[in-house]
């Protein structure tokens, strides 16, 4: 970054995304409790509360100190069945967005970074989001198993090159910005990283490691990965999630109040924390989980379209 004009400007964005989007939510849930079918939803939706708070405070926890919070989110929806697999990305990229944004708000001046280059990339991930939204949101429940599973397979492979420190997590640059053709990929190459977010592939370590390769330092990463994923779910996806009703109600609600809880507990809290173990358990419990939506997936005849 180039000056503190910026870094306002950015987190300025993140509390008008935080505002806008919870007014979304806010009144996409006040239309369905005019109507007998959407109190129904509502009603069983609220069963599995208590589950999907702990995911949203345990996962962004963890997303915080650079885990990610898609990939164990996603596992835990699946094998609590706590979330409609056909809700699950919307129910992904709505909730996390609130606590997101406020990782997004607190991490942003941590690292200087080319301005140019950071507001191009953020720019291209949030388009990439808002045009993937736009077809997984008509996907039926069949396609959005064999998205998920893909995603999630992919997912978990980069998580474990990165944890391994291989391919190109094992390099290091130096750059805190680019120019030319290298500019040119790495906003294409996040624009489709953005499109990928709408299938539960996290941007984060994809993120990282294409910074590594154009010889960026990782460390500046983290501006791109965040500002990203904060406004490629704020303005991006989010909106169009919810106009599709493509989302679990207290999935969301939950997600939003205890993913922040959870933020700010890292955030203040907790300093360093080996995460090696863990980081494992999670790469095989996202490979499994991509197991079970392809499994699903197959079982699922063709011309079921839920909605």
């Amino acid at each position: 970054m180039n000056g503190i004009s910026a870094v306002t400007i950015m987190k300025a964005l993140c509390v008008i995304g935080f505002i806008l989007d919870a007014i979304l939510v806010f009144r996409d849930v006040q239309k369905k409790r005019s109507t007998e079918e959407g109190r129904a939803v509502i009603a069983e939706s609220k069963k599995h509360w208590k589950w999907n708070a702990m995911v949203g405070l345990v996962a962004n926890f963890f997303d915080t100190l650079g885990i990610g919070s898609f990939a164990p989110s996603s596992a835990a929806f699946k094998i609590g069945k706590s979330v409609d697999d056909i809700n699950v990305p919307g129910t992904l990229n709505v909730g996390d967005t609130f606590p997101v944004l406020a990782e997004a708000f607190l991490f942003f001046n941590l690292v200087e970074m080319d301005t140019l280059t950071l507001a191009l990339m953020l720019v291209a991930a949030t388009v990439g989001a808002f045009v993937g939204a736009d077809i997984v949101t008509k996907w039926n429940v069949r396609m959005v198993r064999y998205g998920m599973g893909i995603g999630l397979l992919i997912l978990g492979v980069i998580m474990a090159m990165k944890a391994a420190q291989i391919g190109p997590f094992g390099i290091t640059g130096a750059a805190v910005g680019l120019r030319g053709v290298k500019l040119v990929a790495a906003v294409v190459i996040n624009f489709f990283l953005g499109a990928l977010m709408n299938l539960g592939v996290g941007l984060y370590a994809p993120c990282m490691a294409l910074c590594a390769i154009l010889g960026m330092n990782v460390q500046v990463a983290f501006p791109v990965m965040m500002g990203s994923c904060a406004y490629l779910m704020a303005f991006g996806n989010t909106p169009k999630f919810i106009s599709a009703s493509r989302y679990d109600v207290y999935g969301v609600i939950t997600q939003g109040i205890f993913g922040v809880i959870g933020v700010t507990i890292a955030y203040v809290f907790v300093k360093n924390l080996p995460l090696t173990v863990l980081t494992w358990l999670v790469i095989c419990v996202v490979l499994f989980t991509s197991f079970l939506f392809f499994k699903d997936a197959v079982k699922t005849p063709k011309a079921v379209k839920e909605n």
